[in-house]
């Protein structure tokens, strides 16, 4: 599988080792946090590519997980996955519910604001950033857009985003292209 791969999504990221038997730490972008456990093979993406690994151990540590690559036990094989980031095949993901959407179902989808009776264009989803009060969209310009501003727009349904069209690709928000 190649690094360009479409089929793989990003769900977590080594941070770096634990131990000196081949352990690494990890942050899961997954929630809740040990679903990233429940996914088998993870690939990682290296900077000589993409490679698959199975995790045969895992526990809880500080804010994050420790967790054992099978075949792994030296620590500097294992500080070569530091930085590297953990993605799945985007085919196990579990099926969302009518209106759910995974975030990056949403990263690179147009944003029209719909405002006062107007339509702009304010860019393309770029990423999305986790607050703990809501998600917030990163609406970063593109070749269509008003203007060169990056946004952030809170990602509340009903209140700012008011309609996802996948079939269009596109987010119309309540949001006052002035922001």
């Amino acid at each position: 599988m190649s690094a360009g791969s479409s089929n793989l999504v990003n769900v977590g990221q080594v941070t770096g080792v634990f131990g000196v038997k081949g352990w690494i730490k990890i942050r899961s972008h997954t929630e809740p946090a040990a679903n990233l456990f429940d996914y088998s093979p993870w690939w990682l993406k290296t900077a000589h590519g993409v490679k698959a690994f199975e995790i045969d151990e895992y526990r809880e540590h500080g804010k994050g997980f420790v967790a054992h690559i099978k075949d792994v036990d030296d620590r500097d094989i294992a500080a070569q996955y530091t930085n590297c980031v953990i993605a799945v095949e985007r085919d196990q993901l579990p099926p969302l519910e009518e209106g759910e959407f995974y975030w990056h179902q949403l990263q690179d989808m147009a944003v029209l604001s719909r405002f006062d009776g107007g339509e702009y264009r304010l860019g393309s989803v770029k990423k999305l950033i986790e607050t703990g009060a809501n998600d917030v969209l990163v609406v970063a310009p593109d070749a269509d857009s008003i203007d060169e501003r990056e946004r952030l727009i809170p990602y509340v349904p009903d209140q700012f985003v008011t309609h996802i069209d996948r079939a269009t690709n596109t987010i119309e928000v309540d949001w006052d292209p002035s922001f």
